[in-house]
């Protein structure tokens, strides 16, 4: 029987232009009187000198001649049925036998996986897309899928085919789907897709769905199984699932782990095995340094976090990120676990850790833009894929970075898929999604005519909006009781009002007013706080239009604005005595709370990414009695029903008295849901103690000081009200109770009613009438 294939075909393969080489490599039927009798095997193997084709289940081998090009075989084998027939490739000296790749057309992506994927409503996308170890008749590999619809050709680069690009060349599916089944490789493969477009231009990719990268300067994906570590947080897990964490104490400590403490270089990272993993130099600014894994960080951050009462970790971004210097913020690898700290197993042990000790872990995700990075999404088929083609729609010039086109479904879909996947493969408990603002607005940060009006002439991103609602509704969908927490600065209505009364469906907004005016008061010297008393009450007219969280992030601590400390007026004395102060003022003020690295000790300086917090400062008594504070203030938190269950609604805040700017004077109750449990919150943002201070009380009876910032034991002037105090028959501020408080100088006390100890006066005064 005579060679089949034509000239031209073979160019095609050769040339590497052809979108389905399915078509012609592999084993083709031949029929006879209607039946099968024979099969044409062909392969395209560069460098190869000589092919045959072993037939294991009839134990012979058939030699492949070369047709119209030296590395183009084919032969012809006679028999009804040919089935995971292996290649014996000689090349040099060397000879290796390997299965056909083209011999196997995979099940993984199915037309309905097409279907949904294009409307933009495959939430599990990251299961077929991507490199994933599999079977397929029973041969082990991986399967390739990539999304490049504008490409002329896309193939899977690796160590396997020595990045050859002509080796793996992958067939195009629906919807501009490519993929490839290549047998005989496992996890730990490096690989990365190489994609032609239509003028031949070559760009090598990773994998936007790669679950793991190497550690940066490189940038290859890695071949890896998410589906192996067995998980022991079922009943964190659980509860989680059936609890309202609005409901809930949230005291988060947000934190960089590359900056959080490094280790010596000369001390090897431990694996799980025993083995050492290679040392990772963290940067020239740190010589001799190296980041803690993941794994060491479980050791070292996670305890410290506990001791400190903290509920929550958030993390800035982990995904994989090409530059430090941003922070996390430019991603590359919106579905890998940075490699700076290890492995995503690595990173799950972390998490697993977390819960174990009852804490949460928050994300930082940004769906908002991306870098411009060649290996990236960039320009990812020769096309402006997953960004605007316009300039005016696709480009943050502010951040050198490019913004992602929502119209698309098929990138809608890979952000969907992607704040879901890091719920489901990592068991996180929440992300917060950073500069929300710059999705909404079309002009945000844009000059006059470098902006596009949306269909209806205005400056809203519809596309984003209607993009983050689809997030949310399905995170909460698929997760209930996580949190999802929205950077946004501006006054967009309903932010974190659910989906389905027209809300963008976050449960949670960071107030950035609050932020911006008590950094502005606090900064101020205190003799002129009197006339800005409107900073400290300002908050609460507005409070209720949106679940708020009040953070005092990373952001507040770089770029010249200095740490926390710093900002403070007066001595050190002061300094540290108004940080006490508006940490305390901060906690007992409706909302959750989120707290900076460093802020918890009083670090002077701004937080430097490169290097480490500075922990030298523990040594010294002051910074160490600002940590025992900082420990106490979220014990107080946590413990005390009355500052968080009732964060978002009018009945759980009153004023008792906010009119009194003279002494820079605010006194207001908590309550409990209850409206039995209630406390009282007395605060003096000055430097003046004040004696005989009357403030109004609801109930008679003895109210315990539980908390005073001023304590001694945090390096305060101890001043106080010896425990507490006894509720005067004596009608203030519109109560018929009051008391008479000492209030120590730039401070906040807490006071609840002892009910015991009320009891048994009145039970004394009743058995002495």
């Amino acid at each position: 029987m005579t060679i089949t294939i034509a000239p031209d075909q073979v160019h095609q393969i050769v040339g590497n232009q052809h979108q389905d080489p399915f078509e012609i490599l592999g084993a083709h039927p031949i029929q006879d009187n209607g039946k099968i009798s024979h099969w044409a095997v062909r392969a395209y193997l560069p460098n190869a000198e000589s092919v045959s084709v072993i037939v294991p289940e009839q134990r012979q081998e058939y030699p492949m001649q070369s047709v119209h090009n030296p590395h183009f075989f084919e032969c012809i084998i006679e028999t009804a049925e040919l089935a995971n027939y292996q290649f014996r490739i000689k090349e040099g000296d060397h000879e290796r036998v390997i299965y056909d790749p083209y011999a196997f057309r995979s099940p993984k992506l199915t037309d309905l996986d097409i279907h949904l994927f294009a409307e933009g409503n495959h939430h599990r996308i990251y299961e077929k897309l991507g490199a994933h170890t599999m079977e397929v008749n029973g041969v082990k590999g991986v399967y390739f899928a990539v999304w490049a619809p504008n490409a002329r050709n896309v193939s899977v680069l690796g160590d396997f085919n020595h990045w050859d690009g002509r080796k793996h060349q992958m067939a195009k599916r629906g919807n501009g789907v490519w993929e490839l089944f290549i047998p005989d490789i496992g996890v730990g493969e490096h690989y990365k897709y190489e994609i032609k477009n239509s003028a031949g231009h070559i760009y090598e990719k990773s994998d936007p769905y790669g679950f793991q990268q190497e550690p940066r300067p490189k940038t290859a994906s890695i071949v890896t199984d998410l589906d192996t570590y067995a998980w022991t947080d079922q009943d964190w897990m659980e509860e989680r699932r059936n609890s309202d964490p609005l409901t809930k104490p949230i005291s988060v400590y947000e934190c960089h782990l590359g900056s959080w403490l490094h280790a010596s270089a000369s001390e090897p990272a431990k694996l799980p095995n025993g083995d050492t993993e290679p040392v990772v130099i963290v940067s020239e600014l740190k010589p001799g340094a190296r980041f803690l894994t993941y794994r060491e960080l479980a050791e070292k951050l996670i305890p410290y976090v506990k001791e400190l009462g903290y509920t929550h970790i958030e993390l800035l971004p982990i995904a994989e990120h090409p530059f430090d210097g941003s922070w996390g913020y430019q991603v590359t690898g919106y579905y890998a676990p940075t490699s700076r700290f290890g492995t995503p197993e690595d990173f799950m042990y972390f998490v697993d850790c977390c819960h174990k000790e009852g804490i949460g872990v928050l994300v930082d995700w940004v769906p908002g833009h991306f870098p411009k990075d060649g290996h990236g999404l960039a320009f990812f088929d020769g096309t402006h894929l997953y960004e605007h083609a316009d300039p005016r729609k696709g480009e943050h010039k502010e951040w050198g970075t490019l913004v992602f086109n929502y119209n698309r479904n098929e990138v809608r879909n890979f952000l969907v898929s992607n704040v879901l996947f890091w719920f489901d493969k990592f068991h996180i408990d929440g992300i917060r999604v950073d500069a929300v603002a710059s999705m909404l607005y079309l002009d945000y940060c844009r000059k006059e005519g470098e902006w596009v009006t949306n269909q209806y002439g205005g400056r809203e991103n519809l596309e984003a909006a209607d993009f983050l609602r689809q997030a949310n509704h399905l995170l909460f969908s698929y997760y209930p009781g996580v949190l999802s927490i929205a950077e946004e600065s501006t006054s967009w209505p309903m932010v974190s009002w659910p989906t389905y009364v027209g809300g963008l469906g976050f449960n949670l907004k960071w107030n950035m007013g609050w932020m911006h005016d008590m950094l502005d008061y606090f900064s101020m010297d205190p003799w002129f706080r009197q006339f800005h008393q409107n900073n400290i009450t300002f908050s609460m007219w507005y409070h209720h239009s949106e679940n708020f969280m009040l953070a005092l992030s990373h952001d507040e601590v770089v770029h010249g604005k200095s740490n926390i400390i710093g900002k403070m007026p007066g001595d050190r004395w002061q300094k540290l005595a108004n940080v006490r102060c508006l940490f305390t003022y901060m906690f007992a003020h409706p909302g959750k709370k989120t707290l900076f690295m460093s802020m918890e000790f009083g670090q002077w300086s701004e937080w430097n990414v490169w290097g480490d917090l500075e922990w030298e400062l523990l040594q010294y008594e002051p910074h160490q009695q600002l940590k025992t504070f900082m420990t106490d203030l979220n014990h107080l938190y946590c413990s005390t029903p009355e500052l968080y269950t009732q964060d978002f609604g009018q009945e759980g805040f009153e004023w008792i008295d906010c009119s009194d700017n003279r002494h820079s004077v605010v006194s207001f109750i908590r309550w409990d849901k209850n409206k039995e449990d209630f406390v009282v919150v007395v605060c003096n943002f000055t430097p003046q103690p004040h004696s005989h201070y009357r403030v109004g009380v609801p109930v008679h009876g003895f109210y315990s000081e539980v908390f005073n910032s001023d304590s001694g034991k945090y390096g305060g002037s101890n001043m106080g009200n010896l425990g507490g105090k006894w509720a005067d028959e004596w009608w203030f501020h519109s109560h018929a109770y009051s008391m008479d408080l000492c209030l120590p100088p730039l401070s906040v006390l807490v006071f609840k009613l002892d009910k015991e100890k009320t009891e048994e006066a009145r039970k004394a005064w009743m058995s002495q009438t």
